[in-house]
């Protein structure tokens, strides 16, 4: 058998692989299929935390169940719904960081995902879900979304559009933590250093696979890094124009089989049965 176009398939979740309904389209699950049988490995690489993408790998054609999560911070075994490794973000650093961000313009509203197979979103009262689907554990104050070692912090602010705000929060928090975007409504602080690029490095480092033979996909400017990895970027049509910048091509949007069209490109194309 020839080898593959790529040995490795990197996708983003949300805005990407996902259609708006957190559902995989069956083009979509029939494309990583006859990418698996081509001889690829597929790893999921997303901004969320492992308890949020157990469900979401069940039945992924060519998924290894691996995942790296938290934006880089957490590389997840979901066959034995275990963390290989994780990173968390110091409550020191992160109140540090929110300290300064608000000193430059007022109240922000933050959650946290906490570490673990089994951690929690915790949100401030006033903070609102970008995603409704996902659940969430409303806290009474700030300190208590410290009770546990976190993997990121969630930041909005009433009136700062998404860009305009991360902006912001990487001028006031420097070496204090990393902050990207990752979808609407969703800014975040990280562990400092920390990248879907870092992640996504040393899980293909662990199943023997390079930057040169990974092709990844993604939609929003934290998939900027692993666009930088990859040998070859692909950036959804809905994508940030951030990224879109930095990509190889641009596909059709994630409602429009945007992975799914690529891959069969690459690995060719059979009929859903």
């Amino acid at each position: 058998m020839a080898a593959p176009a790529y040995a490795l398939i990197a996708t983003d979740l949300d805005g990407t692989l996902l259609r708006g309904d957190d559902t995989v389209s069956d083009r979509t699950r029939a494309a990583l299929a006859r990418a698996a049988a081509a001889g690829a490995r597929h790893i999921v690489v997303t901004g969320r935390p492992a308890p949020r993408v157990k469900a979401l790998l069940d039945g992924l054609g060519g998924s290894d169940g691996l995942a790296v999560c938290a934006q880089g911070a957490q590389l997840y075994d979901a066959v034995n719904d275990r963390l290989v490794w994780s990173l968390t973000l110091e409550r020191e650093l992160a109140e540090q960081a929110l300290g300064k961000i608000e000193a430059e313009i007022g109240q922000v509203y933050a959650a946290v995902d906490q570490d673990g197979v089994h951690g929690r979103t915790l949100i401030e009262p006033q903070y609102l879900m970008p995603h409704p689907t996902l659940p969430a554990v409303r806290v009474d104050r700030r300190a208590d979304l410290w009770a546990e070692p976190i993997s990121k912090v969630l930041l909005r602010h009433p009136e700062l559009s998404d860009d305009e705000l991360a902006a912001v929060a990487r001028a006031a928090v420097g070496p204090l933590a990393s902050v990207t975007m990752s979808g609407p409504g969703t800014v975040e602080l990280q562990p400092f250093g920390v990248t879907k690029a870092t992640g996504l490095s040393l899980a293909a480092e662990r199943i023997g696979v390079g930057a040169a033979d990974t092709v990844a996909f993604g939609d929003m400017p934290n998939d900027v890094p692993m666009f930088g990895w990859a040998a070859h970027g692909v950036a959804m049509a809905n994508a940030h124009p951030e990224l879109k910048a930095v990509a190889a091509e641009v596909t059709s949007s994630n409602e429009d089989d945007g992975v799914a069209a690529v891959l069969e490109r690459l690995y060719g194309r059979e009929p859903v049965s």
